[in-house]
């Protein structure tokens, strides 16, 4: 899955979001051919390379025809006329719309108005248009599937805007970050705008600290205006893959479950003790053959078939045959097995000759094999 991580530690903005895109590989060329579509004012893109305090980034702005004079206010309503009509692909036009929509309803509370009544001041410029269409066309370009953002600093203090002195974060913007993580800054300043806390709240499936597990294609870095006094004032855009190997790390939970202790006690009057702590519950059917036979030089042979009526998904083997050659008269046998829910075949077979214990294990035909996973393909 193709996988955007926003890294937003200096903030976010639209023209940062679409310059970071398109450093990252978005189509500028495709991107540029789109927004041409738009029935506004005259307008271009301009692109350039600047270096944010040692970090070469991408920077866009939008420049208008100074013979058109561009209409500063729009209403919600025709922005969204405009993005229907302009002929864009489908997931294009639910982009664009999902980040206009937050602001509108944003606005709405701010202002008490109803939605298809709120007009954009700043927003419903050009250049925040184009920032926001192209955003949409950059995403679809590169063939992003899922957005991961950092938290997200605001910044503090106050800004000017069409309605007078307003704090910061702008009232629309602190709106639309409600219920999101958002980071702290120690800078007096607008460090999102209302377009870039848009194209988050709108976009943005998660949110993580840091990076994903991905496997990273391409990085890249679109600048702010301003320059920060201790860091570089740009946004990170990592492009990649959702790492298809993530679960393959995981040690499954039975091999943490799952454990045998054998506990055997051999006396001079053969006192077996067996403790098979398998942590299941068994029924067993037990068949005990003892042939005695009794002569200066004792044979005893005992035969014990353990048949275990289970299943488990282990598939264990055991084989265990006692055969015992001592001198003596005296046998005391107990057998003392704990299991608890696990279904799994156990056939239990000892080889003792004078007192020396011997396990067998299945060799690697005789049942699964038990390595540890590997990791990799």
């Amino acid at each position: 899955m193709k996988v955007l991580y926003l890294d937003c530690f200096s903030g976010i903005s639209g023209d940062m979001t679409l310059a970071a895109l398109v450093d990252a590989g978005a189509d500028r060329t495709y991107i540029e051919d789109e927004l041409s579509k738009i029935r506004i004012e005259p307008f271009s893109l301009e692109w350039k390379r600047v270096n944010k305090r040692g970090i070469s980034s991408m920077k866009m702005d939008v420049v208008l025809d100074p013979n058109s004079p561009p209409k500063h206010h729009r209403h919600y309503s025709e922005i969204v006329e405009l993005i229907h009509h302009a002929g864009f692909n489908e997931r294009v036009v639910k982009l664009s719309l999902a980040i206009f929509e937050k602001i509108a309803v944003a606005e709405a509370k701010i202002h008490n108005t109803p939605i298809d009544r709120v007009h954009f001041h700043e927003v419903g410029a050009i250049d925040s248009i184009v920032d926001v269409i192209g955003v949409a066309l950059a995403i679809d370009s590169l063939g992003v599937e899922k957005i991961i953002s950092s938290p997200v600093p605001l910044g503090s203090g106050t800004v000017r805007c069409d309605h007078g002195i307003y704090p910061v974060p702008a009232p629309a913007t602190l709106e639309m970050m409600r219920g999101l993580p958002v980071a702290p800054t120690p800078y007096t300043m607008e460090m999102t705008t209302p377009t870039g806390a848009g194209i988050v709240s709108g976009l943005a499936d998660e949110f993580a600290k840091g990076l994903p597990p991905m496997i990273v294609e391409t990085i890249g870095y679109g600048a702010g205006t301003r320059d920060l006094p201790n860091q570089p004032n740009v946004l990170r855009a990592v492009v990649g893959q959702l790492d298809p190997f993530l679960n393959k790390w995981q040690v499954p939970p039975q091999d943490f479950q799952h454990s045998h202790d054998h506990a055997h006690h051999h006396a001079p009057d053969h006192h077996h003790h067996h403790e098979h702590d398998h942590g299941h519950h068994h029924d067993h059917d037990h068949h005990h053959e003892h042939g005695h036979h009794h002569d200066h030089n004792h044979h005893h042979e005992h035969g014990h078939h353990h048949d275990h009526d289970h299943h488990h998904e282990h598939g264990h083997h055991h084989d265990h045959d006692h055969d015992h050659e001592h001198g003596h008269h005296h046998h005391e046998h107990e057998h003392d097995h704990k299991h608890h829910d696990h279904d799994h075949n156990h056939d239990h077979a000892h080889n003792h000759k004078n007192e020396r214990f011997k396990m067998i294990h299945p060799k690697s035909g005789d049942g699964p094999d038990h390595h540890h996973p590997t990791i990799r393909q």
